[in-house]
């Protein structure tokens, strides 16, 4: 039996066009940051400055395009409380990017097993 994802020559999302599920997927959710901002939503929402502590690597830059095209992608949602400055505003996960969980959780579960069996866990100041 064929798989699904090869069902046609190719798959479309948003009028987007990949050669199959894994390069939408990938296109999705792929990169160095994108998972990785993710992981940190899967739990509870979160502010801008929150997440960035959390990813003390990432730049601003790099934090504020990825949580815009997390959010384009229909992944992130972005709340904005209050209209004066200074306003809040929270990142959470949308059911669509919740619908990642599961994969984060397998990713997490691999990469710790990876850690332990050829790596280790380091504290770097």
């Amino acid at each position: 039996m064929k798989p699904l994802e090869c069902t046609g020559d190719h798959v479309k999302l948003n009028g987007k066009i990949y050669p199959c599920t894994v390069s939408l997927t990938m296109d999705l959710v792929g990169g160095k940051w994108k998972a990785v901002i993710l992981y940190h939503l899967k739990d509870t929402s979160k502010r801008y400055s929150e997440l960035h502590k959390e990813m003390p690597s990432i730049t601003e830059m790099t934090l504020s395009l990825q949580l815009k095209q997390l959010e384009k992608d229909g992944l992130v949602i972005r709340k904005v409380y209050g209209k004066k400055p200074p306003v809040k505003v929270v990142y959470s996960l949308t059911d669509f990017g919740k619908s990642f969980v599961p994969v984060l959780e397998a990713i997490t579960t691999w990469g710790n097993r990876v850690v332990e069996t050829k790596g280790e866990f380091v504290m770097v100041s």
